[in-house]
């Protein structure tokens, strides 16, 4: 539903791109699973969704960061593209479009309104003098320095002088003042929309929007000596996503324009989102996404904002490997358990400090003490008392309807108020109402008192109700959700989740529970923090006593056996998240089985047919029940990111030296 509680039909979020001169950290994670969680809510309520993430590849810091590593930008960024996508693929987003700067069709758009606001007399040429700040990509007047260094990233700042282009965005300052004031929703959350107001209030001034000409920068169309300012060619990212300027598209820009929200960092709300945005809309007279929300920062403990400028990242994936090492939880399950941790530790718009503490606290008392013992108490009274088998819902059965209607309208309401921490809270009412409720009306009591129908309403009710929390979480944690949902017997019966299936007495009758594991092992907090705490101490140690380095002679390199080998099979090995069972070809009568830790980073089909260099004379050994006869070679120190090829096809069994 959209604000007016009027049914929608589409539903179009964003987030903002990117910048790919490094990889991924907690922040970029924290605002892309909120997208994500909006997105998969509105799918669940049946709307058509389109939701964009993607990378801002332009700029001088992009070939800053490519020179230092002795590459052209342009495979530069190909690499890490493929980084982001692999780490929003780990955490489980599924984004509808992924947007990438130095696409065709985004160039041709950028160039296109760039020129469009030349000839209506909204771009200007002009002569820039001030302060640029490179890791921000940013122009900044005197008045805005802090100490002489940014005020967002607080790098030194370089002087900069040279003709340029000028977009009058103080044009558009009263009449963007009055749409703030008389459109709540667009700015949220209140705090930030009281900071734009006064930013514009204190005077807006027209923004450079071009810079002299570089090799890796949109050039302006009409001057090539100069290149269109990064952050203009990265806000028409929207709109290339919604067909803007494609002709075969018009009617899929109709569809889809304006953005029902936009998830931004509160860093680059008021300077671009808030302003230069919107007014680069009403300049091409289209209509304001409907609501840019600011979400806040993860900081330290010591109040800092951690972002790659700051040096003080925090990598997502090393937070669930050391999760899942902790917990002996699933890869899977600790990747929602940290999504769960993110949209419910803090409200959305205000910063959040992360602590190994709160994470495993979180973990223990909502997922493992409240969500995990709902389950594991529940299933097994069904699987002992009726057989595994789901009763009918006979006299007595709904008492938890009530709850459950409650339950829905909260959710909805938070989630139209991007409020997903109220929203969660709200969920885990529900589970603790039908914890109380086994608590108070003692199944195992009416068993032994022969009760049968007071029993199979009781069970009926809490198993229904597990089914609407399932449901429910989908949004926030799609991997346990569907575990839930499977361990309830729903997948086997072929039954879909939606939102307007969030109503009691929709389970079936009759379908078998399939219980499985407990889904969230309890942590051992004091001993686990005690396990971080010396590998802190270890790593400390290792940086400050290097190890000697390990030299090898010529014959005992000389005793590898190294082979191209050819992949002809690969499958997952059951039971496990990062093993594939390979078959290799390295030119003997049968093809060598192999098994490999690369299922997390790899396709089992887009390694069908592929080259690799196998060591073919390593011991068997026999892992996770299946023997492997072999290693493949893949570039990597803790996990592998790229697989040893040859430059060229070779007969497989060529010897590899």
């Amino acid at each position: 539903m959209n604000r007016n509680n009027q049914p929608t039909t589409n539903f179009y979020i964003t987030t903002p791109i990117y910048y790919v001169n490094d990889l991924p950290h907690i922040g970029h994670s924290y605002c892309t699973i909120a997208a994500d969680c909006l997105a998969r809510y509105y799918r669940l309520c049946g709307h058509q969704v389109l939701f964009a993430t993607g990378t801002d590849e332009h700029g001088q810091k992009i070939m800053r960061s490519a020179t230092q590593r002795g590459k052209a930008p342009q495979e530069f960024v190909d690499e890490m593209v493929q980084a982001w996508k692999q780490m929003w693929e780990r955490l489980h987003i599924k984004y509808d479009r992924f947007i990438r700067t130095t696409e065709p069709e985004h160039i041709s758009a950028v160039q296109d309104i760039f020129q469009r606001l030349v000839d209506g007399g909204d771009i200007y040429p002009g002569e820039y003098q001030g302060w640029y700040c490179v890791p921000c990509e940013t122009y900044l007047p005197e008045a805005d320095l802090q100490d002489g260094r940014c005020p967002q990233c607080g790098r030194p700042v370089e002087p900069m002088s040279e003709p340029a282009y000028f977009f009058r965005t103080s044009k558009y300052a009263d009449r963007l003042l009055h749409y703030i004031e008389e459109h709540p929703q667009f700015i949220m959350p209140a705090t930030r929309r009281n900071e734009v107001l006064a930013f514009i209030e204190g005077g807006m001034h027209d923004v450079c929007v071009s810079r002299q000409r570089t090799e890796w920068d949109i050039p302006v169309p009409t001057d090539n000596a100069q290149s269109i300012y990064v952050w203009l060619d990265a806000l028409v990212n929207y709109l290339t996503v919604a067909g803007y300027g494609d002709k075969q598209q018009h009617q899929a820009f109709a569809q889809w324009w304006p953005p029902h929200v936009q998830l931004i960092g509160k860093d680059i709300l008021t300077r671009f989102h808030a302003t230069l945005w919107p007014a680069v809309l009403m300049a091409l007279e289209l209509p304001l996404p409907r609501t840019i929300f600011a979400h806040g920062w993860w900081v330290t403990n010591e109040g800092d904002k951690i972002s790659k400028s700051k040096g003080n990242v925090l990598d997502p994936y090393q937070i669930v490997r050391g999760l899942v090492d902790l917990s002996d939880a699933t890869t899977t399950v600790a990747v929602d358990s940290l999504r769960y941790f993110l949209l419910r530790e803090v409200p959305f718009g205000l910063d959040g400090s992360f602590s190994w503490n709160a994470l495993l606290s979180r973990f223990n008392a909502d997922l493992a003490n409240d969500l995990g013992n709902l389950l594991n108490r529940s299933l097994p009274l069904i699987e002992r008392y009726l057989g595994s088998q789901i009763p009918q819902p006979g006299p007595g059965a709904g008492e938890l309807a009530d709850q459950i209607d409650q339950t829905r309208s909260a959710v909805e309401q938070a989630l139209t108020d991007i409020d997903f921490r109220q929203a969660l809270t709200a969920i885990w009412q529900l589970v603790a109402a039908a914890n109380k409720f086994l608590d108070e009306r003692e199944p195992w009591n009416l068993y032994n008192q022969s009760k049968t129908v007071e029993l199979e309403a009781v069970l009926y009710d809490v198993a229904d109700c597990l089914r609407v929390i399932a449901i429910m979480i989908t949004p926030f944690m799609p991997a346990i959700a569907e575990e839930i949902w499977e361990q309830l017997g729903l997948g086997a019966a072929g039954a879909t989740p939606t939102w307007a299936a969030c109503r009691a007495q929709q389970l079936p009758p009759g379908i078998y529970i399939q219980r499985g594991e407990p889904i969230f092992p309890r942590v051992d907090i004091k001993r686990a923090l005690s396990r971080l705490e010396g590998r802190a101490a270890s790593e400390a140690e290792k940086e400050t006593k290097a190890p000697p380095s390990t030299t090898i002679t010529i014959q005992q390199f000389s005793k590898l056996e190294l082979k191209v080998g050819v992949i002809v099979e690969a499958h997952r090995v059951p039971g496990t998240d990062k093993l594939l069972r390979l078959l290799v070809d390295i030119g003997e009568d049968q093809p060598r089985q192999v098994v490999a830790g690369l299922a997390e980073q790899f396709n089992p089909r887009e390694l069908l047919d592929q080259q690799v260099v196998v060591v073919a004379n390593l011991e068997p050994a026999t892992i996770q029940g299946v023997e492997s006869q072999g290693m493949i070679l893949a570039v990597g120190d803790k996990e592998p990111i790229a697989l040893i090829t040859t430059d060229r096809q070779c007969p497989p069994g060529s010897i590899v030296r």
